[in-house]
């Protein structure tokens, strides 16, 4: 990547985070006490990180992928990590939580199918 691509994803990222940090004090506040506008503040960061998990899987052509190849195995626990997040969101409705849950679920698995497969 070069750096100019970084340097303007950095200040897209800043430019969208700034956005959505003062728009509510722009919107009316009758407008933020709606239902719908709740409802979507509730699903909206998990909705956001499960397209970043979404994005960054890894898969390549799967009809090369062998049972014991690394990139099969990255899938998985990316796949898993992804379920398992979903799951405690679900449950516990902590980001946090759900987070630490991912990461330790597809570190968990990469693990696992190093021992038990590699």
């Amino acid at each position: 990547m070069s750096s100019s691509y970084l340097i303007f994803a950095t200040l897209a990222m800043a430019a969208v985070t700034f956005v959505t940090r003062a728009l509510p004090v722009l919107i009316p506040k009758k407008i933020l006490d709606t239902p719908w506008l709740h409802r979507l503040n509730e699903s909206l960061p998990l909705s956001v990180m499960v397209l970043l998990i979404l994005t960054s899987l890894s898969y390549q052509e799967l009809s090369r992928i062998h049972l014991n190849s690394a990139e099969l195995h990255l899938l998985l626990a990316q796949i898993g990590a992804l379920a398992a997040v979903l799951l405690i969101y679900h449950i516990s409705r902590q980001l946090l939580v759900s987070m630490l849950v991912g990461i330790a679920t597809i570190n968990g698995l990469l693990w696992l199918f190093a021992r038990m497969l590699g």
